[in-house]
């Protein structure tokens, strides 16, 4: 799959720069290189999957988008929506903030909220996908949405010149981590090993890896709300039978220290869900899992995905840590 174009030719994605971060290394005491998906024109790596299955979407005469999200999956499919000039209609649950919906409605998207939690806005997404013309855009359970996404590893071979000993990511519904791991089978990395990392309570790939097989959270008490899946995708379990994946669980708490202290290192301001992976770093826990022998006690470098920070600001940040009793 080439660059995903739109009427005039230009991509939906930009491919994002890989920098090496010095405190994240000293962190984690080897080399760390940031794929920076928070410089996405939607704040997120979503827009490469979703900006792919939008476009194909549209080659068949889709006449109208809806997707249920509490955040970057609305933002990717209201940009490729309006860059396709297709109306979208987006769902959102009630516990999206305002600000979300605000900028989901300046993107010129119709948005709906409707239920409690993401699973019950997704039901009434698909209920309203029945009317002809109108296709549902799933937030990450997709062979398209997965196959956009594997971009970031072609990328990341062409930039970085050589193979890092491991990447870390963080791990909602499953679709960065099938497209990653459909981007390395791609390339031929399919051997490095994956970190995949959690907050607690919407921690449902952990289960199900632990499980052997699918869990449904009884509900999503983190407060990552963009890794906010009750069951992954299948595909998510899956990939855990064809490539090396470490499972890792943070908590709320250090999710949202890696933010402030990722803010003060790399000046950029990230959302939970995108902390988690950086707080595995900054916790020491990569070191953990050398000493434990899940990982090459000799790492060269690592890559961690910086996925996004699309729905969050310091207001956010600041109500995120008073939420949690920290100072």
């Amino acid at each position: 799959m080439e660059a995903l174009l739109d009427r005039d030719g230009r991509g939906f994605h930009i491919l994002t720069p890989v920098l090496e971060s010095t405190a994240l290394s000293k962190a984690a005491g080897t080399r760390v290189y940031m794929k920076l998906e928070n410089v996405q024109p939607t704040g997120s790596f979503k827009i490469r999957g979703i900006g792919y299955f939008c476009q194909e979407a549209a080659k068949k005469g889709c006449k109208h988008f809806v997707c249920s999200t509490g955040g970057n999956a609305g933002f990717a499919t209201a940009y490729a929506a309006k860059k396709l000039g297709i109306p979208a209609t987006i769902i959102v649950p009630t516990s999206t903030p305002q600000t979300t919906v605000q900028k989901l409605e300046e993107q010129g998207t119709e948005v709906e909220v409707f239920g409690k939690v993401w699973d019950e806005a997704y039901m009434k997404a698909l209920a309203l996908a029945e009317t002809e013309g109108w296709v549902s855009v799933h937030p990450f359970d997709h062979p398209l949405i997965w196959q956009g996404h594997a971009s970031l590893v072609r990328e990341l071979k062409d930039l970085l010149g050589h193979k890092p000993g491991a990447i870390v990511l963080a791990v909602g519904g499953g679709g960065l981590l099938a497209g990653v791991v459909a981007g390395l089978q791609a390339v031929g990395w399919q051997d490095i090993p994956i970190v995949a990392v959690e907050t607690k309570g919407a921690d449902s790939f952990n289960a199900a890896l632990g499980a052997g097989r699918l869990v449904t959270l009884p509900a999503i008490t983190s407060v990552a709300k963009c890794l906010g899946a009750k069951t992954v995708s299948a595909r998510a379990l899956e990939c855990a039978s064809e490539c090396q994946i470490i499972s890792q669980v943070v908590e709320d708490v250090e999710a949202v220290q890696a933010i402030e202290l990722f803010l003060d290192d790399e000046r950029m301001l990230v959302q939970p869900a995108c902390g988690a992976p950086l707080a595995l770093l900054y916790t020491g826990r990569l070191q953990q899992l050398q000493r434990e022998g899940h990982l090459n006690p000799d790492l060269d470098s690592i890559v961690v995905i910086v996925c996004g920070g699309g729905s969050i600001h310091m207001a956010g940040l600041q109500a995120l840590k008073t939420q949690l009793g920290m100072k």
